[in-house]
Order: structure tokens, then C-alpha cells, then sequence
């Protein structure tokens, strides 16, 4: 797989045009859509019953998840698939982003302009703790796709009428490209999270200053390879606690 492919899983699913009218062709489901014929263009093993869940996808390499956000509805589903065969839960983030605005009365669309924020690996952090059980279970793989996207906000916010970006609800999000796919399918492959110059002993500060994130993110991200025997906690000084790569 790769961009290629992503490209003509764009072209299958949009047929060519992304956005009419400032609305995604899909609707809400356009990224689901887009990386569900990205995986599988074959139909037929997409939205099979396994259990008692469908699964978005069925092929000869297992079960194929591609989830947006809220991987704590992935738990109960992870416990049967798991079961039956391998299981790839692909989670798609916003590397590059472009924000529009559509006014849901006129239906007008403002010109894009180019998000500050950009995410990266580290980002996932939040949503891989919750599954963090599932980690070092020799059938699951995790596929982050990292995209250069479109993503349409309705201009509705209620936080403040001033400014009705505030508080706005999401319309859609339109891939425009796939910047690089980062892929885990054992334990060892999580050591992708220690950042480059980490050496010895850390703290969560040192390792948020090189992996350039925050300290929130950067203990989620240690906690989850101390759970997983990439790291351990060495020592304990004052409020701070230090820990080591095994």
C-alpha cells in the first residue's frame, strides 16, 4: 500500500471532485469511507459480521478496523475479534490540516486556510492507552495514517456570538493525500515513541522537550512503554519520577 493507492482510493470515493458545494460528496463518513476502500477495494469484505459486531473490514489479512476517534468504543469489539484472527486497527491523523467554513443558512464557503496544528505520532497517545491491553497481543497491528486533510466546520458555534467558529460542530473531512503510514505489529515496534537523543534516565519533562509535545502527552506516551517493558520507572526524586529504557 501506499500513495498510489491512496490516490485512487480517493478518486473510487469522491469520483474526482472532493468537496461540491463545500460538503463532502459522504457526508460525515468521507474519511471512513476513503480508508475503508484504501484497505480493502473489493466490496464484498467490507462491513462483515463477526460475532456480534460488524467489522468494517474481512480479508485474508483478518479484521481490518478503521477507527476516528473514541477508541474506547473499540474495547468489546477487540475482545472477539481478537479471538478469531488478526486484527489491524487503523487510526487516521491530521498531519497537515486545512480549515474551511460553511454558514449552514447560505450555504457560502470561505477560502482554506492552512491549520497551525499539526499532529504527529505522539498524538495518538490518548486513544492507544485506552486499548493499551491489546498492545502486546501478538495478533493486533496498529496502522497510524498520517494525512494531509480538508476539514469543513459549519459556521453554528454557540460559545459566543461574536465569533460562531467557537464551539462549532465538524461537517466533514476530506483527505487530500497520505503523508506517510506508520505501522506496529509487534512490541518492539512501539519503541517508534522513544524520541531521537533520549539516552539514559528521563523524566517526562526531558522526553516531551525531545519528542516536541507536552507533558501530558509525553506521560501517556511513557506510561503506555512502561506497560508494555519498553521502559520502567528507575527512581523517584522529590515530585519527579525518573524512569530508563530497557
Amino acid at each position: 500500500m501506499g500513495k498510489e493507492e491512496f490516490a485512487a482510493a480517493c478518486e473510487k470515493v469522491m469520483g474526482g471532485e472532493r468537496v461540491t458545494g463545500g460538503i463532502g460528496t459522504l457526508g460525515k463518513k468521507t474519511l471512513h469511507a476513503l480508508l475503508k476502500n484504501y484497505y480493502e477495494p473489493y466490496g464484498d469484505n467490507q462491513e462483515i459480521k463477526v460475532g456480534s459486531f460488524v467489522a468494517d473490514i474481512v480479508g485474508e489479512n483478518g479484521i481490518i478496523e478503521i477507527q476516528t476517534a473514541n477508541f474506547g468504543k473499540l474495547i468489546k469489539k477487540l475482545d472477539v475479534f481478537l479471538e478469531y484472527c488478526d486484527v489491524t486497527v487503523v487510526y487516521p491523523m491530521a498531519a497537515v490540516k486545512y480549515l474551511s467554513w460553511l454558514d449552514p443558512a447560505t450555504g457560502e464557503l470561505t477560502q482554506r486556510r492552512k491549520s497551525p496544528k499539526r499532529l504527529t505520532m505522539y498524538d495518538c497517545a490518548r486513544e492507544l492507552y485506552v486499548i493499551r491491553y491489546a498492545l502486546d497481543n501478538p495478533r493486533f497491528h496498529l496502522r497510524l495514517c498520517m494525512l494531509e486533510l480538508e476539514e469543513i466546520r459549519f459556521l453554528n458555534g454557540k460559545r459566543s456570538r461574536r465569533d460562531p467558529k467557537k464551539g462549532s460542530t465538524r461537517c466533514d473531512r476530506i483527505p487530500v493525500s497520505l503523508i506517510e503510514e506508520i505501522s506496529f505489529d509487534c512490541v518492539d515496534d512501539y519503541r517508534q515513541f522513544i524520541p531521537e537523543g533520549l539516552k539514559g534516565e528521563f523524566s517526562c519533562k526531558d522526553f516531551a522537550k525531545l519528542a516536541n509535545t507536552d507533558t501530558g502527552t509525553a506521560r501517556r506516551v511513557i506510561n503506555m512503554l512502561v506497560y508494555l517493558n519498553i521502559a520502567k520507572l528507575a527512581r523517584k526524586e522529590g515530585n519527579r519520577y525518573i524512569f530508563d529504557i530497557i
